[in-house]
């Protein structure tokens, strides 16, 4: 039976999550600095998405698991039906790497296994329609993230892509005002970067001033996502 919620938490934004170890990151405190109600819902610890007719925004994170491990991890496939559900509601939604796999995925998109893992600090490149982005655009050509994939999406009909880099072409697009999907993270604060640090590749580390860059650009980037949605709100 589902636990009923709290009346103040009908209209929150979800932070959906994968595995105990790649959370909100920065975007918990980014999210609380902007006054926005949130709360997680740990689709591995078998907790229910809301209706999206309950949620006033959706971030969805990554995970070590690819959209397909459907046998493996079950409620992949609703999570991508329920976020079909909540573009067709015109809700904010923003993915972050397996996240933006899934949104590519709900939007009809296909995702697919990439030549070789992409790991660690690097960059990627801004598109023309990057660059005009409203949420990426800001930051100038070139983005200082952190990679950790392996997996890769198409453009889905009907969205731009906004950036790419030497190894994969597809690194963020957007649908629509406000449907974002981001292959690589900016949410890694030290929380996040000691959770990751046992299950690095050797010879890759999270640590110095460059992930600090990152995480700089995250709290730019993610407080203009929440602008956006704001604005298309009327709030």
């Amino acid at each position: 039976m589902p636990v009923p919620q709290p009346a103040d938490a009908a209209r929150r934004w979800i932070v959906v999550q994968h595995t105990a170890t790649e959370g909100p990151g920065l975007l918990a405190g980014v999210l609380a600095e902007a006054g926005v109600p949130s709360r997680v819902v740990r689709l591995d610890r078998g907790e229910a998405l809301p209706a999206p007719s309950d949620v006033a925004g959706v971030i969805v994170m990554g995970g070590p698991m690819g959209v397909h491990d459907t046998a493996e991890h079950p409620w992949l496939g609703a999570e991508t039906r329920w976020l079909t559900g909540a573009v067709d509601a015109g809700l904010p939604v923003l993915g972050v790497c397996l996240g933006a796999q899934l949104v590519a995925a709900a939007l009809g998109a296909a995702v697919t296994t990439g030549a070789s893992p992409e790991i660690g600090i690097g960059c990627v490149t801004l598109d023309p329609e990057g660059r005009a982005d409203p949420l990426l655009g800001p930051e100038g050509d070139r983005l200082p993230v952190v990679h950790w994939h392996g997996d890769t999406f198409a453009i889905p009909d009907g969205a731009v892509r906004l950036a790419s880099s030497d190894r994969y072409q597809n690194q963020a697009f957007r649908y629509g005002d406000r449907v974002y999907g981001l292959q690589f993270h900016l949410e890694v604060d030290d929380e996040v970067a000691a959770d990751w640090a046992p299950d690095l590749p050797a010879g890759i580390s999270l640590d110095g001033p460059e992930r600090r860059a990152v995480e700089e650009t995250g709290r730019r980037v993610f407080g203009r996502f929440i602008d956006l949605a704001s604005a298309a709100d009327g709030d």
